[in-house]
């Protein structure tokens, strides 16, 4: 367990990573955030470019699963029926028990499994409580609130990190 805000990889967006990617790293599931990573909140049906990226990931012998904090499993459900993929609501990230379930469901170790989300505090601490590795990008449909600008102005400086020690 490490307790790090920085994440292992940063990238603009969830179409930078490939399965060869993940295989490289010894990934076999790849655990995602579904609000502003895979899709803007606002977003209720996956697009295009996700379905091909899911495929994609499923060909390369990437399992992909939707982790979640929604406390309303109706947007979640729907987009993961149409996905064609699992996931785990109600996940408490950062915390153990969700992702847990996720990895007992996909019947691997939290050496096999990566966790991509765009938060520090829920995403990128989860992977790290857990022993796994932590993959962010940024925000898609970008900040609406002046809550979640804040938020993310907060993220910054370990993003920074990030970028200095992968340089």
């Amino acid at each position: 367990m490490r307790l790090s805000l920085v994440p292992d990889r940063l990238f603009e967006t969830y179409n930078e990573i490939t399965p060869a990617l993940l295989r490289s790293l010894g990934v076999k599931l790849l655990l995602c955030d579904l609000d502003y990573t895979l899709a803007p909140k606002s977003v209720r049906a996956p697009d295009e470019a996700v379905r091909r990226w899911i495929e994609a990931m499923g060909e390369g012998g990437v399992r992909v699963m939707i982790l979640s904090n929604n406390r309303s499993p109706v947007r979640v459900e729907a987009f993961c029926r149409d996905l064609g993929i699992d996931y785990v609501g109600h996940a408490g990230k950062p915390f153990a028990g969700g992702f847990r379930r996720a990895m007992d469901k996909a019947g691997v170790t939290a050496e096999e499994t990566a966790m991509l989300g765009d938060k520090l505090l829920t995403d990128v601490l989860c992977a790290h409580f857990n022993g796994s590795l932590a993959l962010m990008v940024e925000p898609l449909g970008g900040a609406k609130t002046l809550l979640q600008k804040a938020l993310h102005a907060m993220q910054e400086p370990f993003k920074k990190m990030n970028r200095r020690k992968t340089q």
